[in-house]
């Protein structure tokens, strides 16, 4: 059996982190590891070198934007590829966060459509 993939996932909202982990984990070898801001995953990422992370924008204290900023202007985590998954529809938000991810997934979402989706991003990686 192959090795699962490993998902960081930053959001602040509870009952995401817990149904999106549940979803994920049930349909795909994947490892979600949940953590709820910005500051907690850049602490993470200190000692886990993750295969995707999954990131919200509208975050208390680091939004998503800053917390990618940092991700990507570190050596160690520049090249881990980030999904931004929002609510935020807006099309400035949409063209941002499609020229700083790997892609950009509004919520709601549909759960076999995210996996296909994260699939795709980590085989072009």
């Amino acid at each position: 059996m192959k090795d699962k993939k490993i998902i960081i996932l930053v959001d602040d909202n509870p009952d995401l982190l817990y149904s999106v982990q549940k979803g994920l984990e049930s349909l795909g070898d994947y490892k979600v590891i949940t953590v709820e801001s910005g500051r907690k995953c850049l602490r993470l990422l200190k000692d886990v070198k993750p295969d995707l992370i999954l990131l919200d924008i509208m975050m208390p204290g680091m939004d998503g934007w800053d917390t990618c900023a940092k991700i990507k202007n570190n050596k160690k985590t520049e090249d881990t590829p980030i999904v931004f998954l929002t609510a935020k529809t807006d099309p400035i938000s949409k063209s941002m966060g499609r020229l700083a991810s790997a892609d950009y997934i509004t919520k709601p979402f549909d759960m076999k459509e995210l996996k296909k989706r994260i699939d795709s991003v980590i085989k072009s990686k």
